[in-house]
């Protein structure tokens, strides 16, 4: 049995938040992606947190034959659980962005829960030249972009996925997403427990301060009770601090790529296992353990692997 001193790390792999231009250990083609994702599990990630990309500009593609490709090579090499992103990419529509997650039924899908602005643009401080135009562009037009996740949109992604009996890895940027997770869960619209992911230092919403993780953690609490597993992530240079700050609170951790490309002050991390190996001394040094991806399915009631479409 998996006891609450086990630790998920989850590995978000690749994303929509960085560009191939910022770092060249940002896995791009279905290749690298399968590669990364197996070298974070050896690692010790449990969970693998997934998107695609264009193989030739690196732009993020949410269409299932962009996903089809490293999916099934991590699943013949690797016993992780797989979690497919429903967040996809900007100016994605709703329906675009749940169709990997609908076609190919994973343990675990993501799912942002509330709108918010969603600002990248300071990352043009520190990155000045880029090979793609898509990716200055895309960093200029996070100045006035918000990211949409209506309740009809949330209400969409779930009632898509009812069927698959796939889990939700519930993005929660603020502490109002909380409060629309706690909506449908009091609608009987999700069952628990609740896998709440809850991200800090993403401008535009809830800050990376130590306030902020135990007001978090507080609200969840009251919220869900002893029906809910937290884990954090933190972005850009937060990611360990975060990491380290709320593993000694009892929660999950999220590292990777998608969130954070530093493996310290300037350093760029080269891997994503590097990162998860730097998580991992961290939950270890905390007297706790890692779990396996097994344990991962036993704490968070997932279907199995042997229950998903690819």
């Amino acid at each position: 049995m998996a006891g609450p001193e086990k630790v998920i790390i989850t590995c978000a792999v690749t994303g929509a938040i960085h560009t191939p231009s910022m770092s060249p250990h940002l896995p791009v083609t279905a290749t690298e992606i399968a590669d990364a994702a197996i070298g974070a599990a050896e690692a010790g990630a449990a969970i693998v947190h997934l998107h695609a990309r264009d193989p030739e500009t690196g732009r993020p593609d949410q269409t299932p034959e962009a996903f089809s490709p490293f999916l099934q090579v991590i699943k013949q090499r690797s016993d992780c659980v797989i979690n497919i992103t429903t967040g996809g990419g900007p100016a994605m529509t709703i329906e675009e962005r749940v169709k990997p997650a609908a076609t190919f039924a994973p343990e675990v899908a993501s799912l942002n829960m509330g709108s918010m602005n969603f600002g990248l643009f300071p990352m043009l401080n520190r990155f000045k030249t880029f090979k793609h135009d898509w990716e200055r562009q895309q960093l200029e037009s996070s100045r006035s972009y918000v990211f949409k996740n209506t309740f009809a949109d949330i209400e969409y992604i779930l009632t898509t996925c009812a069927e698959n009996n796939t889990r939700f890895e519930f993005e929660c940027y603020d502490i109002s997403h909380l409060y629309n997770l706690a909506h449908f869960l009091d609608r009987g619209i999700v069952k628990t427990p609740l896998f709440v992911q809850s991200v800090f230092g993403i401008l535009g919403g809830i800050g990376p301060h130590p306030e902020d993780v135990l007001h978090m953690k507080r609200t969840a609490d009251r919220l869900f009770g002893t029906s809910y597993r937290w884990s954090v992530l933190g972005a850009g240079r937060n990611q360990l601090p975060i990491a380290a700050m709320s593993a000694a609170m009892g929660a999950n951790v999220r590292v990777g790529l998608e969130d954070s490309l530093w493996l310290g002050k300037g350093r760029l991390a080269e891997s994503n296992a590097a990162q998860v190996k730097a998580a991992r001394q961290i939950i270890e040094g905390l007297g706790r353990e890692v779990a396996t991806p097994d344990e991962a399915r036993e704490i968070l009631q997932l279907k199995g692997g042997d229950q998903v479409n690819f």
